[in-house]
């Protein structure tokens, strides 16, 4: 121990202890999770969630404490980009210089004031309280003086400081306005098409909190008993789709809670009808999933193709994937098996199945209303590391399926390489295969474009960005 005496305190105000805020201290640690370990929103909130109700019981951490933790977490997600280029501007060092903790403080704090309704002076407050807590006195001072710096002007205010003009760099004014990697702005609108309209309103979607939408998995559940649920409106396009409108709660619905419904976006539920009424020549006996993991697609296959007595095989390469499809098809009514198996080096026959769907590992770049920490960690190197196993997977279903057959290439990526480019390559190298037109199997779904695939959109139909191609092996 030191034999300097004590410092006696300056006069002034009182030390007092900082207010731990059970609601910005779940945030903090579930952004520190997203950046340390990789780990995402979606799978990190919930336990967290679980484990602050049970901390600090239902009266002093309620449903509203819930939604504000959670539109925290995913409203600093999505705009991290337009939050970094903002809080660069009112520091004095390059970015990559704060320390990451501080940062998600700082970005914490940014989105309080220029993304929620939540008064200035209240939102600063509440977040040097929270620096103080997790950081530390001499670093909360810091988020004091940058918060307040925020704080003078409203979010077009800051955009028209640091988004380049359009028209002298459209993909970087674009990038910065709406939060997204600058190479993700240019793959989506090559996508897309089309002019600035278009792809303004795509990445304002990305932006969006998601619709829950429930499936009722024919057999098992009904539209009209998911529809006597809270909060519960038809779907757009599925005939077994159910939106849950906000707040409304998927595991309070009795029929998930017992496997007979499911949480499914309405993309993904109509490249399963796709397949599954795809007119075929011959028999529609033998189904299979060569990528089943985790198991929603599988599921309402399962129940479609239970209705007209075929059996479903779901194959996913991961063993504990597997697993999640072997829970989502338990109880299913028809005949099934679950594997472990390489899609790319098929534990089956060539030729035994008459439908096939290959659903292939991509970017996600579709997803990224749910996923918006994705766009972070994507880099277009992924694309390169992606190509051989889709276009293998795509390979060994054609080999997979009969004469006569059909195969679903999907993806929930509208990145061109991951789509078009795969099926026409992938094609070249098997001339007794052939696209067919898949709108018709999507009845009443608008702006399909010219065919013979389909692109999904979040803004056009309010789904992810699901892409669907369908091969008819011909010989």
């Amino acid at each position: 121990m030191s034999d300097q005496p004590r410092r006696p305190r300056k006069p002034g105000k009182p030390y007092r202890r900082p207010q731990k805020d059970p609601v910005r201290v779940l945030a903090f640690e579930a952004l520190r999770a997203v950046d340390e370990r990789d780990a995402y929103a979606n799978l990190v909130l919930p336990p967290l969630l679980r484990k602050a109700r049970e901390k600090e019981g239902p009266e002093k951490f309620d449903a509203r404490d819930a939604a504000l933790a959670t539109e925290l977490v995913y409203g600093t997600l999505r705009r991290q980009g337009t939050y970094d280029a903002i809080i660069a501007d009112c520091v004095d060092r390059p970015l990559r210089e704060v320390d990451p903790p501080v940062l998600d403080v700082l970005s914490l704090g940014v989105h309080q004031l220029l993304g929620t309704r939540i008064p200035s002076h209240a939102a600063v407050s509440a977040s040097v309280e929270l620096a103080r807590v997790v950081l530390g006195d001499g670093r909360a001072k810091f988020v004091n003086a940058v918060l307040r710096k925020v704080a003078r002007d409203d979010l077009d205010g800051w955009l028209e400081r640091v988004a380049p003009p359009y028209d002298e760099d459209p993909e970087d004014h674009l990038a910065v306005v709406h939060s997204h990697p600058r190479w993700v702005v240019s793959a989506l609108w090559d996508s897309l098409g089309g002019g600035r309209a278009g792809i303004e309103d795509l990445l304002a979607a990305d932006n969006e909190r998601p619709e829950v939408t429930l499936v009722a998995r024919p057999g098992r559940a009904t539209t009209d008993e998911l529809l006597g649920e809270e909060a519960a409106v038809p779907g757009r396009w599925s005939p077994y789709a159910v939106r849950l409108s906000e707040g409304g709660e998927p595991g309070a619905v009795e029929a998930v809670r017992e496997g007979r419904a499911g949480v499914q976006d309405e993309g993904s539920q109509l490249v399963a009808l796709a397949l599954a009424h795809a007119p075929l020549d011959g028999p529609d006996r033998r189904w299979l999933d060569g990528c089943a993991g985790p198991g929603g697609k599988a599921a309402l296959l399962g129940a479609l193709a239970a209705e007209r007595g075929a059996f479903l095989l779901a194959s996913e390469k991961q063993l504990h994937r597997a697993g999640l499809v072997a829970r989502a098809l338990e109880g299913n009514p028809g005949p099934y098996r679950v594997i472990a198996a390489d899609g790319t080096r098929p534990a089956w026959r060539p030729g035994s199945f008459d439908r096939v769907l290959v659903d292939v590992p991509c970017t996600g770049l579709g997803a990224l209303r749910r996923r918006p920490e994705a766009r972070w960690r994507r880099r277009p190197e992924d694309l390169e590391g992606f190509a051989p196993l889709q276009r293998g997977l795509l390979r060994g279903a054609l080999e997979a399926v009969r004469v006569g057959g059909v195969v679903a290439y999907a993806t929930c990526s509208p990145h061109l390489a991951e789509t078009r480019a795969v099926v026409a390559d992938v094609l070249k190298q098997h001339p007794g295969a052939e696209l067919f037109d898949a709108r018709p199997l999507l009845p009443g779904v608008p702006a399909l474009g010219e065919g013979p695939d389909v692109q999904l959109w979040p803004h056009l139909h309010g789904t992810d960005a699901m892409y669907l191609a369908l091969v008819r092996r011909t010989s």
